[in-house]
């Protein structure tokens, strides 16, 4: 039948492509050898959607495996290119699951953010106008990287468990409004270029931020993860210093409630607590990761050669990190003063209990979890991060955040 050696020729090249692709180590001359002879048999991309199969085929298995397609995404981004991340999101959103009706609803949500073009691997070269060989090289570095993910903890239920009718997940217990409006102000805050309207609109928002969490704590208790109170949801760090960045999250989280588990070689986190908490949690970060880059260009404008050494750098994140960290704690236990004059002798054993609560739900999510030791730093670049943290609008100054 005229086409089906050539059809055949490209899926074996696809899969032994594929396979050399996840090999550690893998050398760029290897992988265009088999990217030449793909370009020579299928000039179109994918005519047949071989390709399009091929990372099909593997989306479902790493559904099983834990992994949500947001995660996805983000990790082909940080191993291979943005490209790369372009025709995984558009491979993803054009092999919607069946039921997908019954999805839980942080999945939907995941695959509407999803930038995709089309839903196959041709309408994604021909929307990204590159050469063939270049479209075939983005395609062996999806499926090497999907090939080599391994099994993760399982936050959402996968495909295969999806039902009508079946039970919601984790009551959310945030007040959109309330986070509505809480995101237009860092957003303006975050855009705007005179320091004093940031630093208004920051504080306004950390006003809002901390009332509202304050008064979910006290409105809802401590209840069980599988009550409907602990959840967990991951959360994504850009390159470089991802385990530096990651220290600013850690602190944010731990004067919040919420404990920070952190995959490393994915620059992805697991945040377990409330469901206020985390978004409380999520908004504070992305915030601060913000002003910490603002901080950090002037520092690189203004400081020389030595400052822009990765030793100095992941010096800065981390003594940025670190201060934040005891600011927000100094702020933690000066809401938690204030809120036992409203609350009475109430407040004590429901903050312990929430905590006992969140780090039950850790031990049942990691149970192998450990703690690691961070890499040597620039001492100077420790001494600007710990300056620029200070500096940085917490909102409202030294007012309170609830823990």
């Amino acid at each position: 039948m005229p086409g089906t050696t050539t059809t055949d020729d490209v899926l074996r090249l696809l899969l032994a492509g594929g396979r050399l692709a996840a090999e550690p180590g893998v050398r760029v001359a290897d992988l265009d050898r088999v990217v030449v002879r793909l370009t020579s048999r299928d000039p179109g991309v994918d005519s047949d959607g071989q390709a399009q199969r091929v990372i099909g085929d593997l989306l479902p298995h790493l559904w099983e495996g834990g992994w949500q397609p947001a995660d996805v995404v983000h990790v082909v981004r940080r191993r291979a290119t943005q490209r790369a991340a372009r025709l995984a999101a558009t491979v993803i959103a054009g092999s919607a699951p069946a039921g997908a009706d019954a999805a839980p609803a942080a999945w939907s949500a995941q695959l509407a953010a999803l930038d995709a073009r089309g839903g196959t691997v041709s309408e994604w070269w021909r929307a990204e106008g590159t050469p063939a060989a270049a479209a075939w090289r983005e395609v062996l570095r999806v499926i090497g990287v999907l090939r080599g993910l391994p099994r993760v903890e399982e936050l959402l239920p996968p495909p295969s468990r999806w039902t009508a009718g079946a039970a919601p997940g984790p009551a959310v217990v945030t007040d959109e409004r309330a986070l509505g409006r809480i995101r237009g102000l860092l957003a303006k805050a975050e855009s705007t270029e005179f320091a004093a309207e940031a630093e208004a609109l920051t504080a306004k928002a950390q006003e809002l931020m901390a009332r509202h969490a304050i008064d979910a704590a006290m409105g809802e208790g401590a209840t069980g993860i599988g009550e409907g109170g602990v959840t967990a949801r991951r959360f994504h760090l850009d390159d470089p210093h991802v385990e530096a960045k990651a220290a600013v999250l850690q602190g944010v989280a731990a004067a919040n409630g919420v404990r920070v588990v952190l995959m490393p070689a994915f620059g992805i986190a697991t945040l377990v607590g409330f469901a206020a908490d985390l978004d409380l949690v999520e908004l504070l970060v992305t915030s601060l990761l913000v002003q910490a880059g603002r901080a950090l260009d002037h520092e690189l404008r203004e400081g020389g050669a030595r400052t822009r050494a990765t030793a100095w750098r992941r010096g800065f994140w981390l003594a940025y990190a670190g201060r934040v960290a005891e600011r927000l704690t100094d702020a933690r236990d000066a809401a938690r003063a204030e809120a036992r004059a409203t609350y009475g002798g109430a407040l004590v054993p429901l903050l312990a209990d929430r905590e006992a609560t969140v780090d039950r739900a850790v031990e049942e999510l990691f149970p192998h979890v450990r703690r690691r030791q961070g890499p040597m730093v620039d001492p100077a670049g420790w001494d600007a991060g710990r300056r620029a943290a200070d500096e940085a609008d917490l909102g409202g100054g030294r007012r309170a955040l609830p823990g």
